[in-house]
């Protein structure tokens, strides 16, 4: 940027000791999260208060200059907007046209009627497969809120069916929202996009073997396990069938959304083979009989559902897939450098504007299921209101939390810290992963814990001399973990329960399983660190 070219040396220890300039450079992390748990201010006023605090440290402490600082402020807000905020923003916009059009109702109805009077059927279709599909599109805690409503109804507890949906909602949501947490870390890091977004789909695949045998358990318990385990293979195999491919090889942005899609053909196909001898209601009991109602609507309104995210696949593949030029183009990219403190080389912050993003393929496939779906003016007016009511909220977190994470990292925030936790040697693969389930439990956003962790992590990586996708991608997934525990993300959840306000209860009643899935995820990371180093390496 234009009289900004010179660098300034970051500090690696601004108060003298190691110990204390990690503690103080934890500071504006400890703020935002206090602000959010204790104070429980809304997320875009923490990260508004947690902003100043720190460009004031940057400033002041880590002596970055003042005309740098805020420039990398407006770089990571620029980042924020227009690589997150403007994908989040369109895929809202196609699932209120298919909720005002009722494509989206229908596509409920026709799955619910598949779903059998098995419980575990229910779970596994409904909470697993169709959850996916909701994150993968909106996120934000509307998978909680779109399927316990559809539990309760088919016999769970309500307390039961929030759990339920929100386990479930674990391994979908670093793909959640079309990408935006992958997309995100890749802006602070300054990853390849396509190689986190493969190294966090090897780790999902593992990850997502687990919760539907805990899902299963949880509403029909040991002896739903014995005579269901074949809707938790498919159910995790279908989902990772659908997920690992687009992962690996397309990007981040439809992996749930393939996952989910993928999931529900193995599903159903099973379903046309095999049936459980014994059919369990909600807490194992047996029912008589199992019924498909017929008379409900039929494979129109399922095709009518199912036809937008056809269309958001093939344009989304087709537009940003390694083959096309599209998001390559950038014809502009303003950037702030500095000398490294951890390794006396340049670094820089930057905003690359690509005006052909993902976000943009979105916006087209937006406008294709518009004119397949037919909305009338006043629903158009009804879309575009609800979304801006819906999402204003997440829209201003995107630009508040880059621009504070692009000065964490520009001041040398990330790299002090960074050098206090390389302290741990090895031990440090276990704390990745609870470092992203401790800020998304706090802050509610899987974006927002790669923001502010994600170059942290990777400079404990470079230090370590470990693969360097693996902490970041382990942060990541940390975050998945920690959802169910998210009080932002169990606020939106529990809106359709009569636990509104009372999102404590939700978040004490999920804890434990959360804990044993954040323990599985542990074993996970120690098998890429140790086994196979190399499937998280550049």
């Amino acid at each position: 940027m234009p009289g900004l070219a010179q660098p300034f040396e970051q500090s690696l220890t601004p108060v003298g000791g190691t110990l204390g300039s990690t503690l103080l450079a934890l500071v504006p992390v400890a703020v935002l999260l206090v602000l959010l748990a204790a104070v429980k201010l809304s997320a875009w006023q923490a990260v508004l208060v947690g902003s100043g605090v720190t460009v004031l440290m940057g400033v002041l402490i880590w002596h970055a200059p003042v005309g740098h600082t805020l420039a990398a402020y407006g770089l990571g807000a620029a980042t924020g907007i227009w690589s997150v905020d403007w994908i989040v923003f369109w895929g809202v916009i196609i699932y209120n046209t298919m909720r005002v059009t009722g494509a989206f109702q229908s596509f409920t109805s026709w799955l619910v009627r598949r779903a059998t009077d098995d419980i575990r059927v229910q779970t596994i279709l409904l909470a697993w497969a169709f959850g996916a599909l909701m994150e993968g599109l909106v996120g934000f805690g509307y998978p909680w809120a779109v399927v316990a409503p559809i539990l309760v109804t088919l016999g769970v507890a309500d307390l039961a069916a929030i759990r339920v949906a929100a386990i479930a909602n674990n391994a979908p949501v670093s793909y959640g929202a079309l990408g935006a947490p992958v997309i995100g870390l890749a802006a602070v890091t300054g990853l390849p996009l396509l190689d986190l977004s493969a190294s966090i789909g090897k780790i999902v695949a593992v990850l997502a073997l687990l919760p539907p045998w805990i899902l299963i358990y949880l509403v029909s318990g040991r002896r739903g396990l014995r005579g269901g385990w074949p809707l938790a293979v498919v159910g995790s195999l279908g989902y990772i069938a659908g997920q690992f491919p687009v992962s690996q090889w397309v990007g981040p942005y439809l992996p749930d959304i393939t996952g989910s899609l993928v999931c529900f053909a193995a599903l159903l196909v099973l379903l046309k083979f095999w049936r459980p001898r014994h059919i369990l209601g909600y807490g194992g009991v047996e029912l008589p009989s199992s019924t498909v109602d017929e008379t409900g609507p039929g494979w129109r309104s399922a095709v009518r559902g199912l036809l937008p995210f056809g269309i958001l696949v093939v344009v989304v593949v087709a537009w940003t897939g390694p083959w096309s030029p599209l998001p390559k183009w950038v014809p502009f990219a303003p950037s702030v450098s500095a000398t490294g403190s951890l390794t006396g080389k340049a670094v820089s912050v930057a905003w690359s504007f690509a005006p052909f993003v993902a976000g943009t393929a979105i916006l087209v496939s937006a406008l294709i299921v518009a004119a397949v779906l037919r909305p009338g003016p006043a629903q158009i007016r009804r879309v575009f209101a609800d979304t801006i009511r819906q999402m204003w909220g997440a829209l201003l977190v995107g630009p508040l939390v880059f621009g504070l994470a692009y000065v964490f990292n520009f001041a040398g925030m990330a790299s002090s810290m960074a050098h206090g936790f390389a302290e741990l040697g090895p031990w440090f693969i276990v704390v990745a992963p609870l470092l992203g389930w401790i800020a998304v439990a706090l802050s509610g956003s899987n974006t927002s814990s790669n923001a502010v962790f994600g170059a942290f992590q990777l400079s404990v990586a470079r230090i370590l001399g470990a693969p360097p996708l693996l902490f970041p991608s382990l942060n990541s997934v940390g975050a998945e973990v920690g959802k169910p525990v998210a009080p932002q993300t169990a606020s939106v959840g529990v809106s359709t329960t009569r636990f509104v306000r009372n999102e404590g209860e939700v978040i004490r009643y999920n804890l434990g399983w959360t804990l044993v899935i954040l323990g599985w995820l542990v074993l996970v990371g120690l098998l890429y660190y140790f086994l196979l180093p190399s499937a998280m390496r550049l």
